[in-house]
């Protein structure tokens, strides 16, 4: 069941304080509405009744999606607490998805990818192939990028919008070929769901980066 309480914040626009509702745990079925509002941001929204001002606070929360079978925390922490682990135990069991998100963004996200029934790790590989794609064919730097998203998977073909300042390009990449890749070299995006793992652009530019410890023979 979804679980919320009601928690005292102080406004960092006028100081004030006042008390408001955040959940601990959602689980998608038994409230659609509470999943349009994760993926808009509003669940994270909170206005201040005395001065009316509207900002966002991440806190964690465990969202829990039934039919599409995956579990989403939502922490900047890495530490996984170990009540979320409980709560986890038995759909890890029964072969769930396990993520955690760090910021609000990735957590919506997240939402969109599982629920087209992609695997994460092909979109964080489309996204770089895309992002590599950008800078050889000369369309800008990666200093000029100021966000590369997943937008939809459609008839096999994965739709990846790279982003600056001043205007946005599309990548329309087939999923087979992503799966080729990533098949190609099972062992480097081996993940272990259990341990809700972190899987975003940090992780993809990690598996690409040398071992410092490593060292080349002359």
């Amino acid at each position: 069941m979804n679980e919320s309480r009601t928690v005292t914040y102080v406004c960092p626009y006028c100081g004030r304080k006042f008390e408001t509702e955040v959940y601990d745990s959602i689980i998608t079925d038994t409230d659609p509405d509470l999943r349009d509002r994760c993926v808009s941001g509003d669940l994270f929204r909170i206005s201040c009744p005395h001065c009316k001002r509207d900002y966002m606070i991440q806190y964690p929360l465990v969202y829990v999606d039934r039919k599409n079978r995956f579990i989403l925390f939502v922490s900047s922490e890495p530490e996984v607490p170990e009540a979320v682990r409980k709560i986890a135990a038995g759909p890890a069991a029964a072969g769930y998805r396990m993520r955690r998100t760090p910021t609000l963004s990735e957590f919506s996200e997240k939402i969109q990818i599982f629920e087209d029934g992609v695997d994460d790790r092909l979109v964080e590989l489309a996204k770089y192939d895309s992002l590599i794609e950008f800078i050889d064919n000369r369309k800008g730097s990666a200093e000029d990028v100021t966000g590369i998203e997943y937008q939809r998977t459609e008839n096999g073909v994965m739709k990846i919008n790279v982003r600056t300042e001043d205007r946005g390009m599309s990548f329309l990449i087939p999923v087979t070929m992503i799966e080729e890749e990533l098949e190609q070299d099972k062992d480097r995006y081996r993940i272990d769901d259990e341990n809700f793992p972190v899987i975003n652009a940090e992780w993809i530019i990690d598996l690409f980066q040398p071992d410092p410890g490593s060292h080349q023979l002359n």
